[in-house]
C-alpha cells in the first residue's frame, strides 16, 4: 500500500517513547502491546518501507484502534497516529483487503442506510428550519424522543426526518478518505443545507459535518451545532427554566466533543445549572473513551471492557450520577452499569430539573 509523505513521516517517528502507552482505552482493555499507537506505528512503518506485506494481521490491528485521539493528546512531539491509521484503512480498501467484518458493515450501510442493518427508531416530525439530526447510532440503537420534546418545550420548531441521510461518519471511520465516503457526505449536505440550523444529537455527526466536509471540499450551508451547545444556550437565554436540584453529576466527556470539537464547557454549564459537578480524574480533553458502537459490532468483549474501565474511573471519585451526551457512550455504559450509581443522558438531567 502507499502512504502519503506526511503519514510516512509520522509513522516513522511515532515509536520511540511511551507517552501515550497508558492512555489508549483499547490497549488498557486488552492489555496487549499491539493495541498501542507505538506498536501500530512499528508495524505500519515496515509496511511503508515494503519490508513486510500489508498482511491480514496488520490490517486487523489497524481496525483495533478507536480513533479516539487520546494518544495525540498526550504526545508532546505532535505525531498523529489517527491520521496514519485512517490512511492505512483507506489503503486496505483500495488494495481490496478489507476484512469480511468491515465489508459486512459497509454492505449494511449501502442497503439499510446504517452499518447495523437496523430499522429507524426516530419518528418523522414536520417543523421549521431547524433540523434535529439524530444520527446513525441513535436511529439504530437508541431513541432521542426526550431530546426532541425538550427542544420543543423550549420553543424550538424542530424538524426530524425519518429518512434522515447518513452523515458519512461511519464510512469515514471505516475507510477514511474514500470516494464512497465523500459521496455519502455530499448527499447528506444537500439534504441538511435546506435548513438554517442543524442540531446534531451525536457529537460524531457534528464532527464530520464541521471538519471532514471542509476537508472534502463539500459546501454545507447550514449552521451545525451540537445538542449540548443548544441546550446550554437555551438555559442561558431563559428558554428552559431549570432549578438547581442539589444533586451531584459527573460528566463523561465524549472524546469527539472534547478533542475533535474542542467542546467541554456546555455540558458543565448545563450540569452546574441543574446541580453540582463532580469531575472524574480523566476529564475534558484528557477524557477516556466509554463506548464505540462501530467497534462493538466486531470486537464486543473489548468495547464492553472499555466501558467497564470507565465505570471504574467514575466509582473512584464516588460518582453518584454519571451523565453523557453521546449515544455510543450511553449504550455501552448502560450495558455495563454497576450497582450503586445512576446513568443519565444530558436531556434526562435537564428534564428532571425543569
Amino acid at each position: 500500500m502507499q502512504f502519503s509523505q506526511k503519514s510516512k513521516e509520522h509513522v516513522d517517528a511515532c515509536r520511540f517513547c511511551w507517552m501515550c502507552h497508558h492512555v489508549c482505552p483499547i490497549g488498557n482493555a486488552t492489555g496487549l502491546e499491539r493495541n498501542t499507537a507505538r506498536a501500530r506505528a512499528l508495524g505500519l512503518s515496515l509496511v511503508a518501507r515494503d519490508a513486510i506485506e500489508y498482511s491480514e494481521d496488520i490490517i486487523n490491528n489497524v481496525y483495533e484502534c478507536s480513533l479516539c485521539g487520546g494518544c495525540m493528546t498526550d504526545c508532546v512531539t505532535g505525531w498523529d497516529p489517527v491520521m496514519f491509521t485512517k490512511e492505512a484503512r483507506l489503503g486496505a480498501a483500495l488494495d481490496g483487503k478489507l476484512p469480511d467484518y468491515i465489508m459486512t458493515l459497509i454492505q449494511n450501510l449501502q442497503e439499510k442506510g446504517n452499518i447495523y442493518g437496523a430499522d429507524c427508531n426516530v419518528p418523522d416530525i414536520n417543523g421549521g428550519d431547524v433540523l434535529f439530526f439524530a444520527g446513525e447510532d441513535t436511529r439504530a440503537k437508541s431513541c432521542a424522543k426526550t431530546a426532541v420534546e425538550l427542544l420543543k418545550k423550549a420553543g424550538v420548531d424542530v424538524t426530524v426526518l425519518k429518512d434522515e441521510p447518513n452523515s458519512g461518519y461511519s464510512m469515514d471511520f471505516l475507510v477514511g478518505a474514500a470516494a464512497e465516503a465523500k459521496s455519502i457526505m455530499e448527499n447528506c449536505a444537500k439534504v441538511v443545507s435546506n435548513y438554517k440550523t442543524v442540531i446534531c444529537y451525536d457529537p460524531a455527526d457534528a464532527k464530520v459535518m464541521r471538519r471532514e466536509y471542509k476537508e472534502y471540499g463539500i459546501d454545507l450551508k447550514a449552521e451545525v451545532v451540537t445538542f449540548t451547545e443548544m441546550l446550554a444556550k437555551l438555559i442561558k437565554d431563559g428558554k428552559l427554566q431549570v432549578k438547581n436540584s442539589g444533586l451531584e453529576f459527573t460528566p463523561q466527556d465524549s472524546p469527539i466533543c472534547a478533542r475533535d470539537l474542542e467542546e467541554t464547557e456546555p455540558i458543565r454549564e448545563i450540569l452546574s445549572a441543574c446541580g453540582t459537578v463532580n469531575e472524574m480524574l480523566l476529564n475534558k480533553e484528557h477524557t477516556m473513551l466509554a463506548g464505540n458502537l462501530i467497534m462493538n459490532e466486531y470486537m464486543p468483549d473489548v468495547i464492553e471492557k472499555v466501558a467497564e474501565d470507565r465505570w471504574i474511573n467514575a466509582k473512584n471519585v464516588n460518582a453518584k450520577i454519571l451523565v453523557t451526551a453521546s449515544t455510543a457512550d450511553y449504550v455501552m455504559l448502560d450495558k455495563t452499569k454497576p450497582d450503586g450509581v445512576e446513568l443519565m443522558t444530558i436531556e434526562e438531567v435537564v428534564t428532571k430539573c425543569l
